[in-house]
Parts: C-alpha cells; structure tokens; sequence
C-alpha cells in the first residue's frame, strides 16, 4: 500500500512511495506528529539518480523488519536535496561537522525542533567493513532518546549553535585585484594533476567553473605573462582529457558526474543536468575543433535525452539500468564485434580502449577515444550503428523534474554554443526554457524551484535559482536582442537584492521571509555547480554592464568580498566567483553589435563573443530600452561594434581587425 510520498512531485520521493516505511515529506506536521508521540524525527536526504540511496533503499527502507521498526521508534522523512537544497545545506553541514565527510544518501536524527543530534551518510543493512548496520544505529539512538535525555539536548544545543554560527567571512574588497587572481592561478597550479589533468585524485570530478576563469585568464585582463600560459596549459589539458575519456559518452554525448578513478577513465555513470549545461558553455568557449565537436555533443545530448514535453530539461538519467550501474555504456570486445563485423570491430575496440580484461566490471570497458581516429567516415559510422544497438538496451530511468537554477544554466550554455558554433536552433530552443521558466516557476512575483510536467512545485525559489535565471535571461539577450529578458532579468535581481541580502554585502541562500529551519544556510562555495553567491554576482556584474547601473555593480563587488577567504584558500570551490572577478577586473568590456543580420555582424559577433568575460549585446539596430544600445547606430550602412568599458565607448568599428585592436587595448 503506498505511503504519503504517493502524492509528491518528486521524482526521488516518488521511488520511495511503495516503502514500508511511514514516510512524510518535509512539513510542520511531521515534527508534530514526533512531538505528540515522543519519538526522534529520522532525516533521509536523496536524490533520483543516486545509486547509493538506491542500495540503502533496497537494503533497508523495503525491509519489512527495519520499515517496522522505524515506523514504531521514529517519524521518518524522505527529502529530495535537488527540491530542498535548503533543507540539504543545514544538515548536511551538521554531517560534516559530526563526522567530517558528506555524500549522499545523508542520513540525520533530529529532535521536535529539527535540531540535529546525530548525522551520517550510508548504513548498511548488516554490519560491514567496522561499520555498524543502520538497525544498530537505529536502536542506539532509540536507547540515547529514551534514557539519555539531557545528553541528547546537549548535542543538539552545541549543533544548533555551530549551525547558526556559520556564515560568509568578509575579506577586504580586493577579490578582483589582479594580484589576487594571479596567486589564485598558482595555487591551482600546486593541485593539478600533472599525470592526468584536472584537480586532486579520485574521486575526480569536472572542474568546470574553474576551467571557465583559467580560460579567462589565459585569454585576456591585466595579468602577467606567466599566468595566462599556465592557465591555459591547465585548461588545456583537463578539457582535452575529459573528452577524451569514459567520462564522455562517446557515442552519444554529454558527461557523467565524476570520474572513480583520477584517469577519467571509469565514471559515476549518472547524468546531471547541471554538469551538461556548465560543460556546454565551457567547450563551446574553448575554441577547438575537439571543443566545438564535445559542446555539440553535449547540446544534442540535453535535446534528445533531457528535454521535457514542456520546453524544459529533466535534472538527471540515472546510473543503473538492469538492476546494475553503467550496464547501458560498457561493452566487450565481442560486443562490439557482433554490431560492427569482424573487420570494424577489433578496429573499435583499439580506437575505444576496449579490452579483454576490460576496464569496469565483469571484463567490460568503458569507452574513451584516447587519439583521433584515423578514418573519420569509419568513425563515424561506427558511432552511427554502436549506438543504434545501444538505444535497444534498457535506458537508465529519467528524473524529469525541471529545476529554475539547472534551467538557468542551460539557457546560458545554448546560447553560449548557439552563437560560437553557428547553431541557431540551439537559441531558439534557449528562447523556449526561458519562456517556461517565466510562465510556469514565476508565481505571485515569486520565483519557485522546481516542475514537474508543467506543475509547478510548492519549493521557493533560492539564491542559485534567482542568480542563474537572471544570468539565462541576459544571455538571452545578449544574443536576441529582445528587451524582454532584460526586463525579467531586473525583476529576479530585485527579488535577490531585497529579501537575500546579508549585512555584510553577501547573500544568504534562502529569502528572509522562507521557511525558518535550525540555521539560515549560506555557503559562498561552488561545489558540483555554482553557489548562489557567485551566480548571482555574474548576472549582477552582467546587469550593471548592459544598464550601467551603479546600484547592481555595487552589490556585485561587495558580494565579491565576501568570497576572498575562499578564494585564497580553497580557489578550485570559488571559480565562479573568480570567473567573474576576472571579467569585473576587465571592464567587464561592453560591446554593442548592431547592423542587419549578415555574415559580416556574424563575424564582428563571434570575435567579440571569444573576448574572456564579454558581455556582447547583438541587434539589428538603436534600442531606447536597452541602455547598452541606445544610438547605437550602423555605421555607413555596415554592421559595427561599440567596444565599451563603464559604458565610455570608443569609436564604432566594422572589421573584425579593428574590432580585435579595440577588445585588446
């Protein structure tokens, strides 16, 4: 019989509805419920493509012993941390505090007030490996709630305290210094792989954010002559690695969520959303033919794969198919030879590093294309037929809800790629999420976080929604022209700046008048995507470039202090902010193409585009709306560009010579 999660949205709660376990959703009556009972509050916090919440689901929440005995002892609730990121931010804090690691699934025990006493990650069903099993922890908290009463309340109190403890550290404003960023690029350079590219050791994930700022580095800003060549070696070589190796899905596009191992050979075989839409940008922006084919890749993947019936994009496929992870990528040498003959096959398996012994599990091998291929067409047909076999395996399952922050994030990688590459229908579909998002996720002025099949969802809206809608929306118009999206950009920027704003010129993630938890969350740290800080400070430093307004540039580099500590010490968790601080310390530089459609605004454009940080707004001709173009005139009839710093514009130019002599000035 199914439980409360029956009537939820999310995709993640939705696979736990046939539990035995009395489940609630996150709500004010479930801490009621514990209240009137006198049981502790059991946190579970997931997400649908999560394969170690689908091990400790199997293992222990379909058991009918261990779902009995929760369903006596505790109140249990199920959260979907990509619904809650709230929810998620506070405890898993509390998880790293307690135990000095995090992950998923999280697991926490929380008293009537939703304080924390007791945190983890994965239990097994058994004890295993010197860890206890999830029905020893359970009757060992039971024991300490029933008999040790004061002792919990202390834990809890001491919790509450750090919790609430925690907020931004203000730095002096001097982030965007290009001394800074230069020793940043230096300390990056102390963690990169030399064997292997990218940051650290397994497990590895993509760096993207921080790829973007090397990128910038490398490329322009008032930096040294050493700098930009070892940012762009790192660049380089991570972006070369990646799509080169089993993290890439050769056949079809897009990338996993990590690497296992620090080769990049064998991934964590799930695909998010938010990777695909940061990926997308960065090659697109790499300028290579091996860049350009992975960004197409990468668009053709979240088009065919993740898009909804609505226009939208799905947050993730799922790791497992078959019961098992990857069984959907991974091939044999035999494999390949029954779809490909006995000429083309072991011709793959040389190319596609597919061996008898096989790198994965079970004498199966991911695919990496280590070298290019030396007969395209061959390639291409065997791309073409392994993964027309492969679309006859079972699919890894889709969740399919759509979240305002992932979407945000693929309308700047559309656009981005739409323009680099020449793909216009890539705009066009941009055009569609940005629309949904505006129709469906703005509700009473407010934004909300997530939809599933054109519903919106009761979540608010946090600060990453906001801060990467808004920079979606000016991208759209940087590359339509359309005020529009100017406009909706103001609307979510005032929202952040009236009901986020923190005393010391940062932001807190959740709004002033949302839900009260045990802390407010607040982490100016980018992990797998942005933190909300830091892409709010680039749709406000973008705002301020296309407006000039002084309020919005204000807020951008006031936020920047906040994030210095980080990005001194920790710089591969602050490369968004860095990104931006870059482009801030370069102007940012404005450039206003106007003219015609015509190759030779095409050309103006995409030179201007390849500036690191430009904010590059394109039309037919003067827009009174738009601050950027107003009397932005053609010049002698012929396409030109204003290149603008602080909106103080040199002379219109019309050749890409000129225009590359006035970017580089």
């Amino acid at each position: 019989m199914p439980n409360r999660l029956a009537s939820a949205t999310s995709p993640y709660l939705l696979q736990h509805a046939d539990n035995p376990v009395d489940w609630w959703e996150w709500e004010p009556a479930a801490f009621e419920e514990a209240r009137r009972r006198n049981v502790p509050v059991l946190l579970s916090v997931g997400y649908a493509a999560c394969h170690w919440c689908h091990v400790m689901a199997h293992e222990s929440f379909e058991d009918e012993a261990t779902a009995a005995y929760l369903n006596e002892h505790y109140v249990s609730i199920k959260v979907d941390r990509e619904e809650r990121p709230d929810v998620d931010a506070v405890y898993m804090q509390a998880t790293t505090s307690m135990t000095g690691r995090g992950g998923w699934p999280m697991t926490c025990v929380l008293d009537h007030d939703g304080n924390p006493f007791f945190a983890g990650t994965y239990f097994p069903d058994r004890p295993r490996g010197g860890q206890p099993s999830f029905r020893q922890v359970l009757e060992a908290l039971t024991d300490a709630w029933a008999n040790r009463g004061e002792e919990v309340a202390r834990v809890a109190e001491t919790l509450r305290e750090h919790l609430a403890s925690q907020g931004g550290v203000r730095g002096a404003a001097t982030v965007t210094g290009a001394e800074l960023l230069e020793r940043t690029v230096i300390g990056l350079a102390r963690e990169f792989d030399q064997q292997s590219a990218g940051f650290g050791g397994a497990p590895k994930f993509p760096p993207t954010m921080v790829l973007e700022f090397l990128l910038r580095m490398a490329g322009g800003g008032e930096t040294s002559a050493e700098s930009p060549t070892e940012a762009r070696r790192m660049a380089d070589a991570t972006l070369e690695a990646m799509a080169r190796g089993g993290i890439h899905d050769q056949l079809a596009g897009g990338f996993a969520r990590y690497s296992v191992d620090r080769d990049w050979v064998v991934p964590h075989f799930e695909k998010m959303l938010y990777d695909n839409a940061l990926l997308l940008r960065v090659y697109a922006e790499w300028g290579t033919e091996l860049g350009d084919r992975a960004a197409e890749g990468i668009a053709e993947f979240l088009l065919g794969e993740l898009r909804t019936v609505e226009g939208g994009f799905a947050s993730a496929l799922d790791a497992d198919s078959e019961g098992a992870e990857g069984t959907y990528y991974v091939w044999t040498p035999a494999q390949l030879t029954e779809v490909l003959g006995p000429d083309d096959g072991p011709w793959a398996a040389r190319l596609l590093s597919v061996t008898d012994a096989g790198t994965f599990e079970h004498g199966t091998s991911t695919l990496q294309l280590l070298t290019e291929p030396d007969d395209l067409k061959r390639w291409y047909r065997t791309q073409r037929l392994l993964r027309s076999a492969r679309d006859r395996r079972e699919r890894p399952a889709r969740d399919d809800k759509v979240v305002a922050a992932w979407n945000g994030l693929a309308i700047s990688g559309l656009c981005r790629a739409g323009r680099l590459l020449d793909r216009p229908t890539y705009v066009k579909d941009a055009v569609v999420v940005g629309n949904l998002l505006w129709r469906v996720h703005l509700v009473d002025g407010r934004l909300r976080r997530v939809s599933r099949d054109g519903v919106v969802g009761a979540p608010a809206g946090v600060l990453e929604d906001h801060g990467c809608v808004a920079a979606g929306y000016l991208d759209l118009l940087q590359v339509t022209g359309d005020p529009l999206w100017l406009k909706r950009a103001g609307v979510l920027l005032d929202i952040a700046l009236d009901h986020f704003a923190a005393d010391d010129g940062g932001f807190f993630d959740t709004a002033d008048d949302a839900e009260t938890l045990v802390a407010r969350p607040r982490d100016p740290s980018d992990n797998a995507y942005p933190s909300g800080l830091s892409s709010l400070i680039h749709a406000l430093s973008t705002y301020a470039a296309v407006t000039g307004s002084g309020r919005h540039r204000d807020a951008a580099e006031a936020a920047l202090a906040t994030v210095e500590v980080v990005a001194e010490q920790a710089p591969r968790f602050a490369g968004w902010s860095l990104a931006a601080a870059q482009a801030m310390l370069d102007g940012p530089v404005e450039v206003a193409v106007v003219g015609g459609a015509s190759e030779d605004r095409h050309a103006l454009e995409r030179r201007a585009r390849r500036h690191p940080g430009a904010v590059v707004v394109v039309a037919d001709g003067p827009d009174d709306r738009i601050p950027l173009l107003v009397g932005r005139e053609p010049v002698d009839g012929r396409p030109a560009a204003y290149v603008c710093r602080g909106f103080v514009c040199e002379r219109p130019v019309t050749t890409v010579a000129d225009l590359e002599a006035a970017l580089l000035r």
